[in-house]
């Protein structure tokens, strides 16, 4: 009985363990703030000051964005001149379909396959976005965000990403000089990634989209130091206040139906947690349940075979006397084998 409780206790603790171990870069981003590596309002120069050029700039002055072809819909076309408007001493990349693969088959041909693979073109959008960074350096900025003022301060960054709610970071706008160790990870993360998870939003979100990048960065912090670093632009920078460096337009074009199911589980996650583990702990209690009685009737029925009145010794079993109980050793041992000598086994039971 003891060695069947510890046994149900060891199963659990190993398949606690190896959940855990599964999500547990998710678990930490849940009560992750980014305060350790965020870039400061008192880091920023204000939009006219005298500082931003004394400021050395060591990302190159280049924006990429992202879209299907070269025809813009109307709706963008405004925050995507605010940008080229404000930055005319910078160059200007524009990823379609067509030249983010040939870019791709040219300079990352091993990435191919993976990228022609994609089940949705978000995916495609997302991963070039890392490919281009690593490879040209730059700053990446989604058709949906303007530009509020000029991005000359944030070039002082060897890369950063910007903070996003409820967790995590997010990849609509971000920046990075050519080969950063962080950009170079991402990209090497993407066909590990590569997976499907039934809801579309989840499989998007954890293969290519912000979900994917908030892990991997989690996992990169905790092991890079110094100048290696990543500088989160926090939301107040981003584009609550006049100061603030972007706009946000209409988006998110490519959510679906499931999409309302994860914002709400989103807004509620505390919750969810809570009742998650709740459901949890009640499930095991059940299986504990179950199993204890398992293990009574097994106890039961093996010990029933060898009190008086059971079957006969003849179908009995020889097994080692040290697994069973001192009173039923004594039976077998001077009862169930004393004539074998004679060549009887009538199982005499009578002490």
């Amino acid at each position: 009985m003891r060695r069947g409780v510890v046994l149900f206790i060891l199963v659990n603790v190993l398949i606690l363990s190896f959940l855990v171990r599964s999500v547990f870069t998710l678990l930490t981003l849940l009560v992750e703030d980014a305060s350790a590596d965020a870039i400061h309002r008192s880091d920023i120069p204000s939009p006219n000051s005298s500082l931003i050029e004394s400021r050395p700039q060591i990302i190159p002055k280049i924006i990429h964005q992202t879209y299907i072809n070269e025809s813009i819909p109307e709706h963008w076309i405004e925050p995507q001149q605010s940008c080229i408007n404000l930055h005319p001493d910078y160059e200007y990349k524009l990823w379609t379909n067509e030249k983010s693969r040939e870019f791709i088959a040219k300079e990352y041909p091993w990435f191919l396959e993976t990228f022609d693979g994609y089940r949705y073109p978000i995916q495609r959008a997302d991963a070039i976005r890392y490919f281009v960074l690593a490879y040209y350096g730059g700053t990446y900025i989604d058709l949906d965000d303007g530009c509020q003022r000029r991005l000359d301060p944030l070039l002082s960054y060897p890369a950063w990403v910007r903070r996003t709610k409820p967790t995590g970071i997010s990849n609509d706008a971000m920046g990075a000089v050519p080969q950063h160790p962080f950009f170079l990870r991402v990209v090497e993360s993407l066909q590990a990634y590569d997976k499907h998870w039934f809801l579309p939003y989840i499989t998007v979100m954890y293969s290519t989209g912000p979900l994917f990048l908030s892990v991997v960065w989690k996992e990169y912090m905790a092991e890079s130091f110094g100048m290696d670093r990543v500088r989160v632009l926090m939301p107040d920078e981003y584009n609550r206040f006049s100061w603030s460096f972007f706009t946000h337009h209409v988006g998110n074009s490519w959510h679906g139906a499931d999409a309302q199911l994860i914002f709400w589980m989103c807004r509620y996650w505390v919750l969810l947690t809570v009742v998650g583990f709740t459901l949890a702990g009640c499930v095991g209690f059940c299986m504990w349940v179950v199993y204890r009685r398992l293990l009574l009737l097994g106890h039961r029925y093996r010990y029933t075979r060898l009190a008086p009145g059971g079957i006969s010794v003849s179908k009995i079993r020889r097994r080692p006397f040290a697994r069973m109980p001192r009173f039923f050793r004594r039976i077998s041992s001077s009862s169930i084998y004393s004539d074998e000598e004679s060549g009887r086994k009538e199982g005499a039971y009578s002490e």
